[in-house]
């Protein structure tokens, strides 16, 4: 019995392994390997799909860049066609009369310049108007300041000259600056035509004007001669106050004058040869003489 089983279960473990691989290459395996080609095909799918995406949108980005080309040039032309010409039966000329000096002009203060157009043709040209702005000095296209346009409308005939006269005011916070001056004259001719001449388009300076002597320099000069006045006038007397002190201390003391004393001195006994010595001498001697000179006065005057 034990010997039965022994073998039984010798055969089921050879036959077991046997069994599982024959039964794990059968339609279940197949299954998991067709479900994985199946995967692989729609990844490859989507590949494909996103090679395509890639493709139509490098088409679209030329067709635009081919569209944005194409209508860049078209309005390049459209601004060319737009933008106005001079004729060439017509002479322009400018003369600035305010000032002279046109590289330089003042701020706050009237510039004025006067326009001549003639007629060299056989048609009537309608002169419309005449414009002025600050330019950009590296880009003229750029405007910094408009000026009013001067409305004309007058008609030049044939072989005949006009003159026209314009003044603006450069601003004061332009001091000190370069600016491109651009003045543009519009007209037409009898059949409707439109032109336009640069009559002045160059680089200028606005500067600071120049004015002789005004308020604020004249009471300037006043409060400076007033201080030198007063500095002079404090040295004078300076000096003076200082002078009288040296001289002060140079004189020698007044000598005072007693007058005429009596003296009760007896000079009695001196000799008499001393005494004749003093009356000889007058500074030695007192005033008045001696005592006896004074005594035999007295007397006389008694008598």
């Amino acid at each position: 019995m034990n010997t039965f089983l022994g073998k039984l279960i010798l055969f089921l473990l050879l036959v077991l392994p046997t069994t599982l691989m024959i039964f794990g290459n059968g339609p279940g395996s197949s299954f998991v390997a067709r479900a994985d080609d199946a995967m692989e095909g729609e990844v490859d799918g989507e590949d494909d799909d996103e090679a395509t995406v890639e493709t139509d949108e490098g088409g679209q980005e030329e067709g635009d860049q081919a569209v944005t080309e194409t209508e860049q040039g078209e309005e390049e032309e459209e601004e060319e066609d737009t933008q106005l010409k001079p004729s060439e039966d017509s002479d322009v000329t400018i003369l600035f009369t305010k000032p002279v000096n046109t590289n330089d002009l003042p701020s706050g203060q009237v510039v004025r310049f006067m326009v001549g157009f003639k007629n060299k043709g056989e048609k009537d040209f309608e002169v419309k108007s005449l414009e002025t702005s600050f330019r950009y000095p590296q880009d003229y296209s750029f405007y910094i300041q408009n000026f009013t346009a001067l409305t004309v409308n007058q008609v030049v005939e044939p072989n005949k000259e006009a003159s026209f006269e314009y003044g603006f005011t450069p601003s004061e916070a332009f001091n000190s600056r370069p600016f491109g001056l651009c003045i543009l004259l519009n007209y037409k001719d009898s059949e409707g035509n439109e032109f336009q001449n640069a009559v002045f388009n160059e680089t200028i300076n606005v500067v600071e004007p120049d004015e002789g002597l005004d308020g604020e320099t004249f009471f300037l000069y006043v409060f400076l001669v007033a201080i030198l006045v007063l500095a002079l006038v404090g040295a004078q007397q300076l000096l003076t106050s200082f002078g009288k002190k040296r001289l002060g201390k140079g004189k020698a003391a007044p000598k005072v004058e007693m007058g005429t004393t009596k003296t009760d001195v007896d000079y009695s006994w001196l000799p008499q040869e001393t005494l004749q010595g003093m009356n000889k001498s007058p500074k030695g001697s007192p005033r008045g003489g001696s005592p006896r000179k004074r005594k035999s006065k007295r007397g006389s005057g008694e008598e």
